[in-house]
């Protein structure tokens, strides 16, 4: 039997294997079954002026891309040339075409080929792969997301984020750099992850968030690829002024991105792999309403990391034991934990 088969019934399922998390090999294939087809979020539209480069996940799938921006127009293009494969633009700057650096190849900043030097006489030039490749690309509010080879088109991907913030004035949410912070996580992506999908563990590990959010009431709902946990405030002052009572929106979009919304804005996590035992979490902050900073379950997010983070590290200790392989389900609880099991089992088969 395959480690990838996880039981639609949760009350009957089983959690993924022990091996998934600790062999190298799953590692290895996660990064074209699972993230080469998933939509990543790469920046903010405010960064791009004119030409922009970014790589999708450095240090796993470490693809260039570059945008470019023309009379308000915007183009996802690979950033490699397609001569002798040199990064084409290296850092932001600002012109009117694409020139390599290395042979002089030129390119117009929708990708077209253009012109290279010395290449009068090669014979069936230029085709359709002397181009710059255009990678799918997309937006939501001022978060720009890019995919490799996606799944699902991004409204199909996005649909339950969309249709659940249509009240949300994206302009409002200003980056704030100095709040924004990147955290090291001694564990598999997928148990950082995990722990993020379910609340079973806040009267347990985070005692004052747990003050702030009834417990008892906690939701989640999956979708196909989204699933969301809502917090309710203990008291209003806690909660969105939209009802009175959600004191937080934690959206989790297959495979590694959380979108968090609170009173005061949205701190969003982006789960970066870099080894089978070490992740990258990105934490980038958007602030709508400085006066709610520090209040409510959005109130101190670096003591929450630190928490989950020491229990992450301590799961991927125990997963290592020759007495462990599978767990079970709380199927009250625990819903989004098997959702996203029953993804991975989906991609890697």
């Amino acid at each position: 039997m395959s480690i990838f088969d996880i039981h639609p019934d949760i009350s009957q399922a089983e959690t993924l294997s022990s091996e998934f998390y600790t062999d190298e090999k799953y590692f290895r294939e996660s990064k074209e079954k699972i993230f080469a087809r998933s939509w990543q979020l790469i920046g903010t539209t405010d960064e791009i002026d004119n030409l922009k480069p970014f790589t999708i996940l450095e240090s796993f799938l470490d693809e260039p891309v570059l945008f470019t921006k023309q009379e308000g127009n915007l183009n996802c293009l690979s950033n490699v040339c397609t001569h002798r494969g040199k990064i084409l633009v290296e850092e932001a700057c600002k012109a009117n075409g694409i020139r390599c650096g290395y042979h002089g190849r030129r390119f117009d900043l929708s990708g077209k080929f253009l012109s290279m030097p010395e290449f009068e006489n090669v014979a069936n030039f230029p085709t359709e792969k002397d181009n710059l490749t255009n990678i799918p690309f997309d937006i939501l509010g001022k978060l720009l997301f890019v995919s490799i080879n996606p799944f699902a088109n991004f409204n199909e991907s996005f649909a339950p984020v969309i249709e659940r913030l249509s009240w949300l004035d994206w302009k409002k949410l200003q980056s704030s750099k100095p709040l924004s912070r990147d955290y090291f996580v001694n564990a598999h992506w997928a148990l950082y992850c995990e722990n993020y999908l379910e609340g079973f563990h806040i009267p347990f590990v985070h005692q004052g968030l747990n003050e702030v959010i009834d417990y008892g009431t906690y939701a989640t709902e999956v979708f196909r690829f989204v699933s969301l946990q809502t917090g309710f405030a203990d008291t209003g002052e806690n909660a969105f002024a939209f009802d009175g009572k959600t004191a937080a929106l934690y959206f989790f979009v297959f495979p590694n991105l959380m979108l968090n919304f609170y009173p005061w804005g949205l701190s969003v996590n982006i789960v970066k792999p870099l080894q089978k035992d070490l992740t990258k979490v990105v934490y980038l902050t958007f602030i709508s309403d400085e006066t709610k900073l520090g209040t409510g379950a959005g109130g101190d997010l670096h003591r929450v990391e630190l928490e989950d983070q020491t229990v992450v590290e301590s799961v991927q200790k125990g997963i290592n034991s020759r007495f462990y392989d599978k767990g079970r389900y709380a199927p009250e609880k625990e819903q989004g934990t098997h959702h996203f099991h029953r993804l991975i089992a989906e991609f890697m088969n």
